[in-house]
């Protein structure tokens, strides 16, 4: 009887532990997907038009060596926005923080394979997280309204980073992986929701900005 009432008193101690992190990722989950709904296209043909695609990058492969259908997606979507006229360029931005690593040359090459101009494509080197890629499209890359290239569950976040910053910015969402491909990065995404939040709240700002760059404009980097 005593282990009993022990083994119940553990686990409603348990219980009450675990509950109030599941509110929080499940409330700031839901909150984040009803308030960037108004915001994103699903149809390329009822997007709004936009002088830049800001296109948020992930690698070209996986950890195994086969082709990213996260990077795929984004790179047809962004293709397509463009060769309907729903923007005038296109902004990669992505990691560079290593000379072997380069995301946005991968979807720059990307894109011209299907016939984007290079002349209409800029790069972002320093997009190492989404609050660097959309803030920076502001502070660096000039651009106060813009249209966000990502899959759905990100580009949810990264609207609502957007929005919170007092840019205009929608998304375009891109197709999901097939069914089948398994991957961690869609597990994250509630702890990224979380994280984002508190990066808000402390005004969390890009690991860097620089020299400002004008889109159409300025040279091609």
């Amino acid at each position: 009887m005593r282990w009993t009432l022990l083994f119940k008193y553990l686990s409603w101690s348990a219980g009450l532990l675990v509950l109030p992190p599941l509110l929080i990722l499940s409330g700031t989950n839901a909150w984040v997907e009803r308030y960037s709904q108004p915001w994103l296209y699903q149809d390329p043909l009822q997007v709004p038009h936009n002088r830049v695609g800001l296109v948020l990058g992930t690698g070209p492969t996986t950890v195994r060596g086969r082709p990213n259908p996260y990077f795929v997606g984004r790179i047809q979507a962004a293709a397509q926005l463009y060769q309907a006229g729903k923007v005038d360029y296109l902004l990669v931005s992505g990691d560079n923080s290593s000379p072997y690593y380069d995301e946005p040359s991968a979807m720059r090459e990307a894109l011209i394979a299907l016939g984007v101009p290079k002349e209409r494509i800029y790069r972002d080197y320093a997009g190492f997280r989404t609050l660097d890629s959309v803030v920076r499209a502001r502070g660096v890359f000039g651009e106060q309204r813009f249209t966000i290239v990502s899959q759905r569950f990100h580009n949810q976040r990264a609207v609502y980073i957007a929005r919170h910053r007092g840019l205009e910015a929608i998304g375009y969402n891109a197709p999901d992986p097939p069914e089948g491909f398994h991957s961690n990065t869609r597990f994250r995404e509630p702890l990224a929701r979380v994280q984002m939040l508190l990066d808000l709240l402390l005004n969390k700002q890009p690991r860097y900005l620089g020299a400002p760059i004008r889109i159409g404009i300025d040279p091609i980097q």
